[in-house]
């Protein structure tokens, strides 16, 4: 099958990796996720491979298992902001949640992120579930998954106002005539809404970008609603190349409303353990697995599908009374993702805690750099995706990949070999949106 256009790459950066035990192997820094020469070299070596964008995650609280696996968590904008300044050319994409920020501030800084990367700056957004989030932001329990969305809707529709609110050539700098500003060419938002009331200008002027690159990553029916509304990129997990390739046709569809289908790019997980023969592959998966701690697993498990940990018997399958999607505020997709996997395979707890360990849930190759590169450029020409949101397992996985699966796709024509635009909407090929109030959209 033939096909234009070449993959998109996204890289996931976990200092310590993916799998969950990985900061246990003898090569990890049990420090890494806070110290500034780990997180700079990883950007340079994300863009030493000519990758699209690298994103941060992120969620307002401290997460489960202080014990038993790395915790640190530097914010997204401000670690975005120190990896503009030893990168040129990658884009940088930070997660900022509606639910518990304000439009103005984080408008502000994304734009201020933008103008300091010379228009590398992606948005991430979510919408964040967990009690444990809620709880520091003074509320008695997360609001539901429906009102989250409701307000993420108003949230982007405010800052998109925000960033509209200087025309591009809103600052005339007229020394002769004394005369900085275009005042008619300033918009305030004025904005009076269900949630949020905002009146004033951003502060800041309008991002080289016009507004940053906005990527979504809720796979949930109203996670897709919202995508297909606002998003220019989608993270997705997606298992296998049939349900990849259903998933693909139908947000393409959603979006047509709202743009053109190619404007929007959806980037599947992609998890690479890699050795130079199979069986070398496997011994590190092996390795990995061996570090598991199934209890501290088990009990993450049942926090996720809403069940005391003690039902969850490790050489058994799931019970059959956990919750039903409808029941789950928080994280939909996620549940609906790892229950159909263990249904489907059959898997024991013990087994599914193994895979989620490295994986989770995501599309998973164990093997040779070839084999990576296979089933990339299969699920890319099948018409699954538009590339993958890379998730290296391992401290060592994203310099692996680029040192061995970046060059086969190069070579195949698939994958860029240098640079061809300098801004991330330019390597998304998404264009530059046009001022609301210049254009008189």
């Amino acid at each position: 099958m033939s096909r234009a256009g070449q993959l998109h790459l996204n890289v996931f950066l976990m200092a310590n990796g993916q799998h969950e035990a990985a900061w246990r192997l003898p090569e990890s820094d049990p420090f890494a996720s806070y110290r500034v020469e780990a997180l700079r070299e990883a950007a340079r070596t994300a863009e030493r491979g000519k990758l699209d964008s690298l994103f941060i995650a992120d969620i307002p609280a401290l997460w489960m298992g202080f014990a038993q696996r790395p915790q640190a968590a530097l914010d997204p904008l401000m670690l975005l902001t120190m990896m503009a300044g030893v990168t040129e050319r990658i884009g940088l994409i930070a997660t900022a949640s509606t639910t518990y920020n304000e439009p103005y501030n984080l408008a502000r800084r994304i734009a201020t992120l933008d103008h300091l990367s010379a228009g590398r700056a992606g948005w991430n957004i979510v919408t964040t579930a967990g009690r444990e989030a809620a709880a520091n932001f003074g509320l008695e329990d997360q609001p539901d998954h429906a009102e989250r969305y409701a307000r993420g809707d108003e949230f982007v529709e405010v800052c998109l106002k925000l960033w509209d609110s200087w025309e591009d050539d809103a600052v005339r700098g007229d020394k002769a005539e004394g005369i900085w500003g275009d005042v008619e060419k300033l918009h305030p938002a004025r904005h009076r809404g269900k949630y949020y009331s905002v009146q004033g200008a951003l502060n800041v002027p309008r991002m080289p970008q016009g507004y940053p690159l906005l990527v979504q990553a809720g796979s949930s029916e109203t996670g897709k609603a919202f995508a297909a509304r606002w998003a220019e990129a989608v993270f997705t997990s997606q298992p296998n190349l049939d349900q990849a390739k259903r998933f693909y046709e139908e947000l393409k569809e959603l979006a047509r409303p709202h743009r053109e289908p190619a404007q929007i790019s959806i980037l599947p997980g992609f998890v690479a353990v890699l050795g130079g023969t199979e069986a070398e592959a496997r011994a590190k998966q092996a390795e990995l697995d061996a570090l598991v701690n199934p209890v501290f697993a088990r009990e993450h498990l049942a926090r996720l599908l809403r069940v005391p940990a003690e039902h969850l018997v490790l050489d058994a399958e799931l019970p059959t009374d956990i919750p039903s999607e409808d029941e789950i505020e928080g994280g939909k997709s996620r549940f609906t993702l790892v229950v159909n996997l263990a249904r489907r395979e059959r898997l024991t707890v013990r087994q599914l805690l193994v895979r989620l360990g490295t994986g989770r849930g995501h599309l998973t190759v164990v093997g040779t750099p070839e084999r990576a590169a296979d089933t990339m450029e299969a699920w890319w020409r099948a018409g699954a995706c538009d590339g993958f949101n890379l998730m290296p397992p391992t401290p060592n996985g994203l310099r692996d990949f680029v040192e061995q699966v970046v060059p086969l796709l190069q070579r195949r024509g698939i994958f860029r070999s240098e640079y061809t635009g300098s801004t991330l909407r330019e390597h998304y090929g998404v264009p530059r949106p046009s001022n609301t109030y210049a254009s008189g959209r």
